[in-house]
């Protein structure tokens, strides 16, 4: 299967603004690429790309002040399978975790392990241990906030998302890394592209946010969002929550005025 993958974005700034953008597929993908279109800018700018701590691809430049245009489109080869279900997956002692696994168990920028731990504890402490337990974190999780786009806001976090109970994906992801950072589960987050391949349209395409889990010495896709079998994820970025991994990072003020995201099937000829 042929996946088209890209956006079109613009801003508008008061005045000449660094920024810097998360929206190319990781490095782990780049095998599969089979069209990759440049990114293009209007007007035109001069970019350039680094891996961050994470090996994130970031892509750095100066937007003029006025109207500013970026968008690019390429083409990725999926096996065409949905998420699998693994339900033998064990977890992982702590004491046996590899170093750089570890920060994955700590609280961060919006995951309060702190504040949601006894609450982890007393509705999953006696759920079987591994698959079974993410599975129902992320059953609780998608059942206990209610998706609304007219309710999102950046400065949610974890704790609060609990507490209101509505959100976008976003929110779920966080709520639901966290509770399992508090069962000592090495939980990232996740951005990336997920179409509706599979699924009926529920709307305008965006960006996703969801997560990965340690288990049995490898990273596993869970969404409490969907909760569901997802076919065609491309992983954009990973990172301990949002804070690690912004789409569009500014450096002064800027209005969004367009946003399109395309995530498709190409057609078989």
């Amino acid at each position: 299967m042929l996946i088209r993958f890209g956006y079109d974005i613009t801003v508008s700034c008061p005045q000449d603004t660094p920024m810097i953008t998360m929206m190319s597929a990781r490095d782990e993908r780049l095998d599969d690429l089979r069209m990759q279109g440049p990114i293009l800018t209007m007007p035109p700018v001069r970019t350039s790309a680094y891996r961050d701590l994470f090996g994130n691809t970031c892509r750095r430049f100066v937007a003029p002040a006025g109207e500013f245009r970026l968008s690019s489109t390429c083409t990725i080869e999926s096996d065409g399978l949905p998420d699998q279900a693994k339900p033998w997956l064990r977890e992982t002692p702590v004491a046996d975790l590899p170093d750089e696994v570890l920060m994955y168990l700590l609280g961060s920028r919006y995951c309060e392990t702190d504040k949601l731990s006894q609450l982890a504890w007393d509705m999953f402490g006696k759920v079987q241990p591994g698959y079974t337990r993410v599975q129902a974190i992320c059953d609780y999780v998608h059942n206990h906030i209610r998706f609304d786009y007219m309710n999102a806001r950046v400065t949610r976090t974890a704790y609060e998302g609990w507490q209101e109970r509505t959100g976008v994906c976003r929110d779920f992801a966080h709520l639901a890394i966290t509770l399992c950072r508090c069962m000592n589960i090495p939980t990232r987050y996740v951005n990336g592209y997920l179409g509706d391949i599979g699924v009926p349209v529920n709307g305008p395409m965006d960006f996703a946010a969801w997560m990965e889990v340690y288990l049995d010495g490898a990273w596993h896709t869970f969404d409490a969002r969907n909760n569901r079998p997802r076919i065609g994820r491309i992983v954009v970025a990973y990172g301990r929550d949002a804070a690690d991994v912004p789409l569009i990072h500014s450096f002064g003020p800027h209005v969004l005025q367009k946003f399109l995201v395309v995530t498709d099937e190409v057609p078989a000829p």
